[in-house]
């Protein structure tokens, strides 16, 4: 089953809990979660930042949307991160349910503005818009970017910003950062900022950077008021590990054989987190 990222998230807000967005850069991740989130009966959220939907390019979505339509599951189909009306137009043009407008770098009246025009014609098909106020770290090369310097979402702005909008989900910054931390460093999550935060949201919240932080304050997030958390390092390095290890081990390079394993290894990953969030065994909610 095929939905935007509304529908999807407002149950999960109603029901207090949180749908993992794992960017699935290609078939072998696709389907590792895609086949995980039916074993699991939870929905998900299949997703692509810029750098991967090229990589993939447009006409790899006509599979994917054949694939989750088909399946007895939730899913929506989201862009990552797009920095440019472009961006998002590509995505809704190739069939996603909703695409994220990331103008976190951009004054607060200018993302407002962009965020309101890609808003108002992405509703008119029917596809859902998150927007993010704050901006989100990085210790690596993610393709999602970040800063190095984070600014905190000022709960005082985000009222106003929803109305003007008319974003149907906000991603906020309350000190995660993209990509795997480095060895002995791990940020502390502003857990009393995400609870003023979501006292006035009227809309779901996102947590970016979800990859590599400790499930106590993950979990703790998603009962304070996170409905959506994204998933890409995780996943990528529980892949890729695998990939390299049948090939430094037995010099295998025969792409099923080495593959399929691999895919299975993120199965597992996919299953706990979504234990984590609380999602699985939730798609008779829909």
């Amino acid at each position: 089953m095929l939905y935007n990222l509304k529908d999807m998230l407002m149950i999960a807000k109603e029901h207090h809990f949180a749908i993992g967005a794992f960017n699935t850069s290609d078939l072998a991740l696709v389907r590792a979660v895609v086949e995980q989130a039916e074993a699991a009966n939870s929905p998900a959220i299949l997703q692509f930042a810029p750098g991967e939907f090229r990589y993939a390019t447009p006409y790899f979505f006509h599979y994917v949307i054949s694939r989750i339509k088909e399946s007895k599951v939730p899913f929506a189909l989201h862009l990552d991160h797009g920095k440019s009306i472009e961006e998002c137009m590509k995505a809704i043009h190739a069939g996603f349910t909703s695409v994220m407008y990331d103008g976190s770098l951009l004054s607060l009246e200018e993302n407002k503005r962009i965020t309101k025009e890609i808003a108002e014609f992405a509703h008119q098909q029917d596809v859902s818009v998150e927007a993010e106020i704050g901006t989100i770290g990085q210790v690596n090369g993610s393709d999602e970017g970040g800063v190095t310097n984070i600014t905190y979402t000022n709960p005082e702005e985000v009222i106003d910003f929803v109305d003007v909008t008319g974003c149907d989900a906000l991603a906020i910054a309350i000190g995660t950062a993209h990509g795997i931390y480095p060895k002995g460093f791990r940020p502390k999550l502003q857990l009393e900022l995400l609870r003023k935060i979501s006292q006035v949201a009227t809309i779901p919240l996102v947590l970016h950077g979800g990859s590599d932080n400790s499930d106590e304050e993950i979990r703790a997030a998603c009962e304070a008021g996170i409905q959506k958390v994204n998933i890409s390092s995780d996943i990528k390095q529980v892949f890729f590990r695998k990939v390299n290890e049948i090939y430094i081990n037995t010099g295998n390079f025969m792409p099923p054989q080495v593959f399929n394993p691999a895919i299975e290894a993120v199965k597992l990953t996919v299953q706990e987190k979504m234990e984590l969030f609380g999602s699985a065994g939730k798609a008779g909610l829909w």
